[in-house]
This record gives structure tokens, C-alpha cells and sequence, in this order.
């Protein structure tokens, strides 16, 4: 299967699972099938995806031989036993190394489990697969490509997952999200995914952040909520938190009847032809009978816009604080093996003071309260996943200035991960060819209803191709 010459989401399919599964049931196919199938196709495409760190085709084919055999005996462990799954290299898997994207980590294989793997491995899904990661869930890129125009960025910094589904690797694949890097490289890419609520899904072991989640890619929504609701049923949220909750199956499309628009400080940098595709899309919404609210139609509205409008800074400071006596051991230690951007980023850290922190704090705290205000006067928020399509990355030019942001500009998404709120992204547009996602963003733990909302905007309102 080559890649595509141009992306159209009108035309484009995704590989799926949910729709396999009555065929392992009436014993016309299998999990196993299904697995080779995927490894087929990493085959064929992986020489210049280049999406994977490591694979574990044995295990994965002695799992999906376990999966075939519980549904032979009508004994399937959950709605996701057998789905081949890749996990984004941040996360610990017992039997494949973590080496985070990073050189200092190479070899790195502690044989454990983080909380979400444990929990796949649980309901049955084929874990088989570690996928590209940004070093150390940054910005310095892996080689990870974009699965439609090797030239450009997957995004990131789950690189490798969203590559590898956008690929027709796999349906799904865990990425994790700080900033942006679930939902942009989803965006990039053509997929759907979900940014849970705040710890959502358990971190497990990666609990050092205060706006880290993890989040399911997937080729449909159908997989998408199954795979975050079977991780949560068995593993729960993060310390602390409430975990994500909902209906056990994909929840029911569901009609918004108003939406509000969220600009966010992209729209300044946003390019003329995604902002027609994005324009064309909410007139397609507004034809389908969804009401939108803008900025200058309600106070509330606009005073959420300006709380968001530093997003980006306010998560610069936050992140790079907490994580900055863990990297200044890491560079003491190994500095060698570790980026300069990932010391740029320790170095802006360090140049903080506690009072600066908490500065950003208590901004992400006024944004939270400004974001719950408008929460009756929509049933969602819909904006942009990404500023446009995924940028040229021909790579770091020895003796220039590094590449301030190689895996893409987060700016539209840094809001949901400030205002801990759900969103789901979807692949709704093409601008040049390439793929441009739109995200519908709730109040907290709304993940359900915005992925009913998403589902329903899916199979009823029109995408739109510019360019």
C-alpha cells in the first residue's frame, strides 16, 4: 500500500477494528488474520514512516493466537481483544525497551508495565509495537515522516503513533500530550484522537507533570472511545483524580445545537487557506442546523478568548519548571546524549524564579474559571487541531539556528491542555492535500458527550477540501 498522493477526507479510509470484530465471532476471519494483515502493512511502508522504535512480532503473534482462541470459544475478554496496538516510547512495556526519543536513554528496559499498557494487556489487546517519540516528549523530532508527504512532520510528540495510524499500521496507538502532542500530530496526520480530561487515563508511572495525559489515536471514533473507556474501567485516573467515566460502548452520535467558536491566539498565524477550510466548515456546521457563537456575541466568550490568548507561554513556564531538576540530573549525568533544545528548554527553566511559576499557575487557575463561566451557553467549543497543514522538516542545518518548533506550533492546543478539558479532534479538512483537523473542546470530564458530539459532526456535516 503506497502512500497517498494527496490527502482527502471524503475519499481517505482508516483502517478499523470495531467492525472486524463480528467476523471473529461468526469464525470468518481472526485476530491473528487481522494482526498480519498490520504487519503487512508496516512491511510495506515503515522504510520511510519510519514510525516504529522496536516491534515484538512474536509475542504479538502468540497474543493474537490466544485472542483467536477465546473467540473460537465465544470467551472474547473485552470489546478490544485482539486489536494490534502501538504505545508511544514514554511508556514502560515489559517486553520492549523505553527509551523516550532520547540517546541518553538508549537500552533503557526496566520491564514494567505503565498502568494503561497493563490495562490493554488486560482486556486482550495485541501489544506489539513501541512507535516513535520527540526526545523526551519535546520538540527535538524523531525520523518519524508524515504518512502523506515524507518531506513533512508527523508532529509530535507522539510522532510514531499518530504516524503509524494515519499509515493503516495499526487502528490505534497511545500518544500522551502535555502541550499539544496528541491531538496536533493526530491533526497532521488524519486521525481521530482524544485528549481525556486531566488525568483521565492513569499515568502509571509518568506522573511528573501537572498537564500530562495520555490519549488514544485511532482510525475511528468507535476505537477511539473503546480504547479509553477499557483502559480506564480497569486502571482508573491518576492519583487523585476522578479517572475518565462514560458509557462502556462508543457513546451515540449526539447533535450540538450550539457551538462556540474559539479563535485562541492561532488565528493570528493561521494561513488564508486553512482559514477558509475552516470558515467552509463551520458554514457546512450552521447548514446542518448548529447554531455558533462567536467572540463579539457574548462578554463570556471573549473574556475566555483573552484568558487563552498566553496559553502558550503559560504552558511554556509550567512544564519546563516541573521538569527541570529531573533534566538538569539527566544533562549533569549523560549531557552528551541529550539535545540542544532540550537544554535550551532546561536553561529557560532555570532562568525562573518560584514566583514565575506560580505567576503561570494562577493564570492557568483564572483561564479554568473563565472556561467554566461559559459552560451553559454552548454544548461545546469547536476549533482548529492544528494552524494549518503539517510544516516542512528537511532537518537541522549544521552552524544555523535550531528550528524553534519542528514538530509544528502547539498553539492550538495548549488551551485544552491549560483548561484540563477534554477535546477530540477530527479529520475534517484538507488544505494543499494535506490533512487539517478540527477539535471539539468541553468542560471537564465531558469526554463522553464530546465524543458523542464529534461522532455526530462526523457523519453528518461535510468535510472540505481547499486547495
Amino acid at each position: 500500500m503506497t502512500a497517498p498522493d494527496r490527502y482527502d477526507p471524503r475519499e481517505f479510509k482508516a483502517l478499523t477494528f470495531h467492525d472486524a470484530v463480528p467476523t471473529f465471532r461468526d469464525g470468518t476471519d481472526t485476530p491473528r488474520s487481522y494482526l498480519e494483515r498490520c504487519l503487512e502493512t508496516i512491511a510495506e511502508r515503515e522504510p520511510v514512516v519510519k514510525a516504529y522504535v522496536s516491534l515484538d512480532e512474536d509475542d504479538a503473534r502468540a497474543a493474537a493466537d490466544a485472542s483467536s482462541a477465546r473467540y473460537k470459544d465465544g470467551k472474547a475478554l473485552s470489546a478490544i481483544d485482539g486489536l494490534p496496538i502501538s504505545i508511544k516510547d514514554l511508556l514502560e512495556t515489559k517486553d520492549m525497551p523505553t527509551q523516550m526519543g532520547c540517546e541518553a536513554y538508549t537500552g533503557n528496559f526496566p520491564k514494567n508495565d505503565n498502568a494503561a499498557v497493563w490495562a490493554l494487556r488486560e482486556a486482550g489487546a495485541v501489544v506489539f509495537g513501541k512507535t516513535v517519540t520527540a526526545e523526551l516528549g519535546g520538540s527535538h523530532p524523531g525520523p518519524t515522516t508524515n504518512p502523506f508527504d515524507p518531506t513533512r512532520t508527523p508532529g509530535g510528540s507522539s510522532s510514531g503513533s499518530a504516524a503509524a495510524v494515519a499509515s493503516r499500521m495499526v487502528p490505534a496507538a497511545i500518544g500522551t500530550q502535555v502541550g499539544g502532542s496528541i491531538i496536533r500530530p493526530a491533526a497532521y496526520c488524519g486521525n481521530v484522537a482524544l485528549k481525556p480530561t486531566q488525568g483521565g487515563i492513569n499515568r502509571g508511572e509518568r506522573q511528573a507533570t501537572s498537564m500530562s495525559t495520555h490519549g488514544p489515536h485511532a482510525g475511528c471514533i468507535e476505537d477511539m472511545w473503546q480504547v479509553a473507556i477499557e483502559i480506564a474501567s480497569r486502571a482508573g485516573g491518576d492519583r487523585g483524580a476522578l479517572g475518565l467515566f462514560g458509557p462502556a460502548t462508543p457513546p451515540a452520535a449526539a447533535k450540538p445545537e450550539r457551538l462556540i467558536v474559539l479563535e485562541t491566539a492561532g488565528w493570528a498565524i493561521l494561513d488564508d487557506d486553512s482559514k477558509v477550510a475552516f470558515e467552509g466548515l463551520l458554514e457546512n456546521l450552521q447548514q446542518s442546523g448548529v447554531t455558533l457563537l462567536r467572540r463579539s456575541d457574548h462578554p463570556l466568550v471573549e473574556k475566555l478568548e483573552q484568558a487563552v490568548v498566553d496559553a502558550p507561554s503559560i504552558t511554556g513556564n509550567i512544564t519546563p519548571w516541573e521538569n527541570r531538576w529531573a533534566q538538569r540530573n539527566l544533562v549533569n549525568q549523560k549531557g552528551e546524549f541529550v539535545s540542544d533544545r532540550l537544554k535550551a528548554t532546561l536553561a529557560k527553566a532555570e532562568a525562573m524564579s518560584p514566583d514565575d511559576y506560580r505567576a503561570a499557575m494562577l493564570a492557568r487557575d483564572a483561564a479554568q474559571r473563565c472556561h467554566a463561566a461559559v459552560g451553559n451557553l454552548a454544548d461545546a467549543m469547536i476549533t482548529l487541531s492544528c494552524p494549518g497543514p503539517a510544516p516542512l522538516w528537511p532537518g537541522d542545518t549544521q552552524g544555523q539556528p535550531l528550528a524553534p518548533r519542528p514538530t509544528g506550533d502547539a498553539i492550538f492546543n495548549t488551551p485544552s491542555s491549560m483548561l484540563f478539558a477534554p477535546c477530540v479532534t477530527m479529520p475534517l479538512m484538507s488544505v494543499g492535500g494535506m490533512p487539517v483537523g478540527a477539535q471539539v473542546m468541553g468542560q471537564q470530564h465531558q469526554d463522553a458527550r464530546m465524543t458523542a458530539i464529534a461522532r455526530w459532526i462526523l457523519d453528518n456535516v461535510s468535510p472540505v477540501v481547499v486547495g
